[in-house]
């Protein structure tokens, strides 16, 4: 057993080594995932795959000091139960609406949490520590790189326009998306009634297709009488 240098089995460089090799490896499962706009992508995968090391640790080495001569324990059956636990409650944190499914990243990060507690509780505290760390780094670090990853021609994308009413925008919108290639589902139209131009209209679509979708934006934001547009997984509008 890996005792020194932080004198406690399961405690050592050796663990973090495997720590460090199952965070690299399930990052690249996901990126691949990511790549091809699966609904588990990058941070699902790499989130689930530090967990699981984690608790592999915490079921080898988190229990020796409490079996003796006149103490048997099986303590691996104790990760395999609060394992199958946190998967109910992750479960119910996952929805699907109109074939797009959400809640899978914080499934995941509801099971690693788990098993970050698993390891503190058995006193493993440098992988508990390390794997904390590392889920600030999957959250913040990998968001802007998902962010600049290639767009699959299958990926959906939420797009929001307003626009005048009385202007004929939207026939000029959807003509527009079809042009470029786009397929158009999900549309659905609310009028602006809280705002002072009560001719303001924000149509919420979803576009697929082969297309670049920043050139796509760009197009729409220059038909007369759209006021904004702007993607609902993307951020900051396009105003025309």
């Amino acid at each position: 057993m890996d005792i020194a240098p932080f004198g406690q089995a399961g405690q050592g460089w050796t663990q973090l080594a495997q720590l460090a090799l199952a965070l690299v490896l399930s990052a690249a499962i996901g990126l691949e995932r990511e790549i091809r706009q699966q609904s588990a992508g990058l941070r699902t995968h790499t989130t689930v795959g530090f967990a699981a090391a984690l608790i592999m640790l915490v079921s080898k080495f988190g229990f020796g000091d409490v079996i003796g001569d006149h103490v048997v324990l099986d303590p691996s059956r104790v990760a395999a139960q609060i394992v199958s636990g946190i998967g109910f409650l992750g479960a119910g944190l996952i929805f699907v609406r109109r074939d797009a499914v959400r809640g899978l990243t914080t499934a995941a990060v509801i099971w690693l949490t788990a098993a970050v507690g698993m390891a503190a509780g058995a006193g493993l505290w440098l992988p508990a520590i390390a794997v904390t760390a590392g889920h600030y780094l999957v959250m913040f670090a990998f968001t802007p790189l998902v962010m600049r990853l290639p767009q699959s021609r299958h990926a959906l994308r939420r797009m929001l326009v307003t626009y005048q009413d009385r202007h004929g925008a939207l026939p000029a919108v959807l003509s527009e998306c079809t042009r470029r290639g786009f397929t158009v589902t999900d549309l659905s139209v609310a009028r602006h009634d809280e705002v002072r131009d009560p001719r303001l209209v924000t149509v919420r679509f979803t576009v697929q297709g082969p297309g670049a979708i920043s050139e796509l934006t760009a197009a729409l934001a220059a038909i007369d009488g759209v006021v904004r547009v702007s993607r609902e997984d993307a951020g900051d509008p396009v105003v025309p």
